[in-house]
């Protein structure tokens, strides 16, 4: 028998005030076709005025937590994935065990923009298997609204608010491919792309938030390649196929990347879950927000191979394979 890190919770947030594709068309030259032949994005979620990434994040974590039939006492620590915390410091997984009444345990930060929910399911993984801990919250929570350029119509109008919560929980398995939870992950990074995507603005380097700038183009080059090699990379350590896989469950950032990189893995779109039409590009809390609402549709069950995988800026990017 081995440890495993196997999903037990999952639920998700989104804030009231929906955006839709019509609404830019006051103040920018586009339309709603335009943006929806582009990306197929056909609505947003804004969080409110004072709606902090934090403040989300607590919501999906405690949605996450009911699922699971747990309470905030049972968790030994929490893992934020997001690149719009609010606050330089201290960390926004700090304010969330405070938001859940934790007074024990630990909570950080991890930033690797959109491939950051990758990233902290991996590292919580490593804190399972290693018996640090025998249950984690694992969020992705975001406010890219707060980081938009609105005069840009590239890249303003794919962006939307939300966050997604995971509950992992250590569990003793055969050790075999059909073994439930984390079976695999594979990730990487190269700092050589960073002006493809990225916040022009920062403590260090200029004192101030910046907005987002993205060369949408080749964003969209490497995302198709890298992102079918690493979920290949990722099956292949986990011992399964893409025969195996139930649902691919991409970083929502763009359908036309999310059909492409289906079709270079051979896996039809009727086995891949799509929210990206009514969420848009949530970043880090795209995937933990497509499981949710994969569960909550019936769609994700219980034994389900998936294939989680994302990029973002740095570029980073990963995946995950694991079984629900």
């Amino acid at each position: 028998m081995i440890r495993r890190a196997v999903p037990v919770g999952i639920g998700h947030y989104l804030p009231e005030r929906v955006v839709e594709n019509d609404w830019f068309t006051s103040f920018l030259d586009t339309s709603d076709e335009w943006i929806r032949s582009r990306s197929g994005i056909e609505r947003r979620h804004f969080a409110a005025e004072g709606e902090t990434t934090s403040a989300m994040a607590v919501r999906a974590a405690q949605r996450a937590l009911e699922s699971a039939g747990l309470t905030a006492a049972d968790i030994d620590g929490v893992i934020v994935a997001t690149s719009t915390p609010d606050f330089t410091f201290p960390s926004a997984a700090t304010m969330v065990q405070a938001g859940l009444g934790m007074k024990h345990g630990f909570a950080f930060d991890l930033q690797a923009v959109c491939a950051g929910f990758i990233f902290a399911l991996s590292t919580a993984e490593a804190y399972i298997v290693s018996g640090q801990a025998k249950r984690l919250l694992v969020i992705g929570a975001e406010t890219f609204s707060r980081i938009m350029d609105w005069e840009d119509r590239t890249t303003c109008v794919l962006f939307g608010d939300g966050a997604g919560a995971l509950v992992l929980e250590a569990q003793d398995q055969p050790g075999e491919a059909t073994d439930r939870g984390i079976l695999a992950t594979d990730l990487h990074s190269d700092g050589r792309f960073r002006e493809l995507l990225y916040v022009d603005g920062g403590v260090s380097a200029t004192q101030s938030t910046g907005v987002l700038r993205m060369e949408g183009k080749e964003v969209f080059r490497h995302a198709v390649e890298k992102l079918a090699e690493t979920a290949h990379t990722a099956l292949d350590r986990a011992g399964v196929s893409a025969e195996d896989v139930a649902w691919i469950v991409p970083h929502q950032a763009n359908l036309r990347i999310i059909t492409r990189t289906a079709q270079k893995m051979g896996i039809g779109m009727d086995r891949v879950i799509v929210t990206v039409q009514d969420h848009g590009n949530t970043s880090a809390a795209s995937i933990p927000l497509a499981l949710s609402v994969g569960v909550a549709n019936g769609q994700i069950r219980r034994g389900d191979l998936l294939v989680a995988e994302a990029i973002g800026g740095g570029l980073a990017w990963g995946s995950v394979v694991l079984r629900w």
